[in-house]
């Protein structure tokens, strides 16, 4: 199962999120879904995601965004230093797998927008 984990700026437009999320495809293929920390779950670039690709989206607690942190493979000081998290992406696509799950590389970013995907193998231990 591949999981899509989505951050971004408050001013953050859809075309934005749409461009990198079509990146992020390109390069490891359709995931089954789209994770956001619970403060990004109505933002319009998220919803705008969620429609093209008829995908659900999941809302990450803040306990499991934190306890993802240690596994992520990139951290913005902006972004810990405004939401209190270095990584929300790559942190909410792990998360939502549970702590088996691994990412498919770093994040990739566009305009206020950040987009990663983790994965976790069928079989493997669930959260």
């Amino acid at each position: 199962m591949i999981m899509g984990g989505l951050g971004c700026r408050l001013e953050a437009s859809p075309e934005a999120m749409i461009d990198v999320v079509r990146l992020a495809i390109e390069r490891w293929g359709l995931p089954h879904g789209f994770a956001v920390p619970a403060f990004r779950q109505n933002h319009a670039a998220v919803q705008a995601v969620a429609q093209l690709f008829k995908l659900p989206v999941t809302v990450v607690d803040l306990l499991s965004l934190a306890s993802a942190q240690p596994r992520c493979l990139t951290h913005s000081e902006r972004a810990r230093m405004t939401m209190g998290f270095g990584s929300i992406a790559e942190g909410c696509a792990l998360a939502v797998l549970g702590p088996h799950s691994q990412l498919l590389g770093a994040r990739l970013a566009g305009d206020g927008v950040t987009c990663a995907f983790a994965m976790i193998k069928a079989g493997s231990l669930s959260p």
